[in-house]
């Protein structure tokens, strides 16, 4: 990944200091607009499913157009907490490609 802060910033949120990790994970959720790119990146790459929720929730809390697909894709996901956060993304963003996305999701019977 290109951007130093973000790195420092998802090691802290690996840390088994408490604190650490909070500190990375409210930078994130600071800047996550402007980071957003890099938090999806960092998402695909990581592998610890609490983390990757985490990532996700940031994703969400961006309210960027641009993660829109991303969003749509976590949609049909498993993992019951990273639907959570794709449907509070899209609700987020309120427009109309994202309440077309929820509803097909309904309709897949993804969510309900």
């Amino acid at each position: 990944m290109a951007n130093q802060r973000v790195e420092r910033a998802l090691e802290s949120m690996r840390s088994p200091e408490p604190a650490l990790r909070a500190q990375g994970f409210d930078f994130l959720r600071e800047h996550a607009d402007a980071y957003v790119d890099d938090i999806v990146v960092a998402f695909g790459q990581e592998r610890d499913d609490d983390l990757r929720c985490l990532l996700l929730e940031l994703v969400a809390e961006a309210r960027s157009p641009d993660a829109l697909a991303f969003l749509a894709d976590q949609l049909d996901n498993d993992d019951e907490s990273l639907r959570f956060w794709a449907i509070r993304g899209l609700e987020m963003l309120d427009g109309a490609p994202a309440r077309q996305a929820l509803h097909r999701a309904r309709v897949n019977g993804w969510i309900a």
